[in-house]
């Protein structure tokens, strides 16, 4: 069974960055496809970004261009680097296996990401 813990969130200004980190467990991680999920208050999750097993990225076409996925092997990490956050950025994040969508019902506790003033 994955193990999924999230962290890196935090209070933002418009504008701000953050780096996000997933740590796994249970799973051969390099196998995997890994990908960042958000939920905001009263909206369902929605997929943000995915990498593949071979390191290859997609974005949703609102943080194409502002957030960076990337993945360590040796850690069995991933990240995401936000940058140029906006307000309605604001959500938990997630990871979960799989790039386009979650493959795993084992979501982790998530991070807070707040953008404001």
């Amino acid at each position: 069974q994955v193990q999924l813990a999230e962290s890196g969130g935090g209070l933002v200004q418009p504008g701000g960055s953050l780096r996000l980190s997933c740590a796994t467990s249970g799973i051969i991680f390099r196998i995997y496809g890994m990908g960042w999920y958000r939920q905001a208050p009263g909206k369902q999750r929605e997929w943000v970004a995915g990498i593949t097993s071979g390191g290859t990225t997609t974005y949703a076409d609102s943080v194409k261009g502002r957030f960076t996925i990337s993945r360590d092997n040796a850690k069995n990490t991933v990240y995401l680097q936000m940058n140029s956050l906006k307000p309605e950025d604001t959500a938990v994040y997630y990871c979960n296996t799989g790039s386009l969508y979650a493959t795993s019902n084992a979501w982790g506790q998530g991070t807070q990401v707040t953008v404001s003033s």
